[in-house]
């Protein structure tokens, strides 16, 4: 098979735990850019949060809020908000559980509890700085994706909230809220549509829950040898840790590079 384009997830995937790319991983991506195989990212985080990273690998392709926007060279070619009416249900659930919530769009990230603990821990994990008290901004701001923070034992009546609406957890104190069929999957074939190649010719990264999806979609689903094992169990190939060289001996095993 020949592949025609490689999609990488960012936390545990391209960066390690201190949230740096390997010398070897940086190494591999300028190597495989210098084929004819398009590199990309597909990431929970949104487009704000990649400036640092797309800088130093020079990618300008990507799938982020895990799925809710797709961007190709800098052009736009799919996006899904939350409606006002899920995010006031969604409200007014974590209101009366006193959790906290994040909304992200393109532009910005605010959060409607001022210095909450479940969101300065899960924001120090991701180190791109809290986001900004604005407790009445949902109602205007339009919102790619939500952030409910909450204990895992106390997550399982949101899953029941609403048809819409699916959580998947990232953090001991997060989960992200999407809608229903917008995941990493949704974004990669809305891409792959727009350039014209078949989910078999392209290849994904990734390591953690919201990966699941998108490494079944693709012709080869890898995960890391960092990966939770559910993710492990849903791939094709399983390469080595991203901090042991993972990404570069997935690529020469699969003589991309």
């Amino acid at each position: 098979m020949t592949y025609k384009i490689v999609f990488f997830d960012i936390d545990g995937t391209l960066v390690d735990e201190e949230k740096r790319i390997p010398e070897d991983t940086k190494e591999a991506i300028r190597r495989l850019q210098q084929t004819d195989t398009i590199v990309a990212i597909a990431t929970g985080r949104a487009t704000w949060q990649l400036k640092e990273i797309v800088q130093q690998l020079e990618i300008d392709s990507f799938v982020c809020f895990n799925g809710a926007c797709a961007i190709y060279q800098g052009e736009t070619i799919f996006e899904k908000y939350i409606d006002a009416p899920l995010l006031t249900l969604l409200e007014k659930r974590a209101q009366e559980k006193k959790h906290p919530l994040v909304y992200m769009n393109h532009d910005e990230y605010w959060t409607n509890m001022d210095r909450h603990p479940y969101v300065e821990e899960a924001f120090a994990n991701l180190r791109t700085g809290s986001p900004a008290f604005l407790p009445e901004y949902s109602k205007e701001a339009l919102v790619h994706q939500v952030m409910l923070h909450c204990p895992v034992e106390e997550e399982e009546e949101y899953h029941q909230l609403h048809e819409e609406l699916c959580f998947v957890r990232w953090h001991p104190y997060s989960m992200d809220i999407l809608l229903r069929g917008v995941t990493k999957a949704k974004g990669i074939e809305m891409m792959l549509q727009h350039l014209g190649i078949s989910p078999e010719e392209a290849i994904a990264f990734g390591d953690a829950l919201n990966d699941r999806e998108m490494l079944t979609y693709v012709g080869m689903g890898i995960a890391m040898g960092n990966a939770l094992d559910e993710v492990k169990s849903m791939a094709n190939m399983v390469t080595r840790p991203v901090d042991a060289g993972g990404i570069k001996y997935a690529l020469e095993q699969l003589h991309l590079i």
